[in-house]
């Protein structure tokens, strides 16, 4: 069936522009790649140590809650979610001024397994927890190996940039199967890895099916025109 071209503002007909040959995820506007670490954010679910030197009484470990605020005695709960552990070291201290004289908040997170998310051509998609250093080959294994139908060569990892706009790169997992020279890409937390069936066609379908309902966090994609929330 012909491909029917649209109409302008005053109704002429428009050939569509053409589509760059050969270039993956031509039509997406991701921001660029950087692997400079971000400073690290607290998420619900986190566990950290609260110290307050001027009053050890005062200090205690506590977990983020689901709403993203943590509760600490006499001033009662603090937002932590998102911040860095300047940011809180600075709110928790600044709440705590009405009851001490200048307070020292000192803030230390605890180690938590590497949550990263993994979809298309592999046994188990979904939700993967590495404990320690993570990379995309370890989380595709971890996630129930490749399919027979995975294409290897061409892994995408979608990341969170520093700006809130997503990042994306393609890696190549079959050859640190054959010579162990793979580009593993170190994972951090929430990254997605995405294991098509050929090349980057089905990109999309992926997205729609496992992208929205998989993460936690704010994050907002453009992909063929289209914005997803």
């Amino acid at each position: 069936m012909p491909t029917i071209a649209p109409r302008d503002l005053m109704g002429r007909w428009q050939e569509p522009a053409p589509r760059p040959a050969g270039q993956a995820f031509a039509d997406i506007p991701y921001a660029s790649w950087t692997d400079d670490e971000p400073d690290y954010r607290f998420f619900p679910g986190d566990e950290l140590e609260v110290s307050v030197p001027s009053a050890p009484e005062l200090s205690k470990s506590v977990t983020v809650q689901p709403d993203g605020r943590i509760a600490l005695p006499l001033i009662g709960t603090v937002m932590a979610a998102d911040r860095t552990v300047p940011d809180l070291e600075a709110a928790v201290a600044q709440a705590y001024a009405s009851q001490l004289l200048r307070p020292q908040v000192d803030i230390t997170a605890k180690a938590a397994p590497l949550k990263v998310f993994v979809g298309g051509e592999v046994g188990n998609p979904g939700v993967v927890d590495l404990t320690g250093d993570g990379d995309a080959l370890r989380a595709v294994i971890q996630a129930g190996d490749f399919k027979t139908s995975a294409d290897r060569s061409e892994v995408y990892i979608i990341r969170r940039g520093p700006d809130g706009r997503g990042m994306i790169r393609k890696a190549n997992l079959l050859r640190g199967l054959r010579d162990g020279r793979a580009d593993l890409v170190p994972l951090r937390r929430f990254d997605i890895v995405y294991v098509p069936r050929s090349g980057a066609s089905e990109a999309g379908l992926f997205m729609q099916q496992y992208f929205r309902d998989l993460l936690p966090i704010p994050f907002s994609y453009a992909l063929g025109g289209q914005t997803f929330q």
